[in-house]
Formats: C-alpha cells, sequence, structure tokens
C-alpha cells in the first residue's frame, strides 16, 4: 500500500509525495503555502485517481512522457517523475491509481 509524505520545504512552505509501497515517488504536488492547503492537496489525490480522464499525458521538450494528475476543476494536484517510455508512463499512471485512494498519510512536517 502507498503512502503520502507531507513535509516542510526550505522556504517554510508545505509539499507531498506519493510514494508506491516500494518508496518509489509516484507523484509530487506543488507547493502550498499552508498545511492544510496540502493536505486538502493529498484528498483530492485520493478522489481523482481513480479517473483515468483526470490523467494528462504530457511530453517534456527532451521528448521524457510524464503526465499531470487534474482536479476536476483542471487544476494541477500531482506531477509524475519523467519516464524513459511511453509504457513506463501509463505503469506509473496505473501505480497512482493503485495507491492513491487508501493510501496512509505520513505528515513528517
Amino acid at each position: 500500500m502507498g503512502k503520502f509524505e507531507i513535509r516542510k520545504t526550505k522556504s517554510g512552505q508545505f509539499k507531498f509525495d506519493l510514494k508506491a509501497s516500494n518508496g518509489q515517488v509516484i507523484l509530487s504536488s506543488e507547493t502550498y503555502k499552508s498545511k492544510s492547503g496540502c493536505k486538502n492537496g493529498v484528498n483530492s489525490v485520493m478522489r481523482n485517481s481513480k479517473e483515468d480522464k483526470r490523467y494528462d499525458r504530457k511530453t517534456a521538450k527532451n521528448g521524457s512522457p510524464y503526465f499531470n494528475l487534474k482536479a476536476n476543476n483542471g487544476q494541477i494536484i500531482g506531477t509524475s517523475e519523467m519516464y524513459s517510455n511511453t509504457s513506463g508512463m501509463e505503469n506509473g499512471i496505473a501505480s497512482v491509481k493503485k495507491n492513491a485512494a487508501g493510501a496512509a498519510v505520513d505528515d513528517q512536517s
């Protein structure tokens, strides 16, 4: 089972990573000004992660595939790592779908 790790950045803001059961980061958030905003982001990932239409599949300038997970309002709530190929990206999406909804929250801030 995956887990969300919330941490405080050097600038005093908050962000989270969703980690798979093997500890690998599969989704990272933007930074939030407040811890409550960060927790709302975690809850949004939990709610939106099951719907395939929420995943925006992208290609970076260097050709690496990656994806953004978007909320119902179109706001990006998480971004993946860069992958070496499309099948790796699709595996990443499948991992977020599998891990996010029931993930524990580890507040390290």
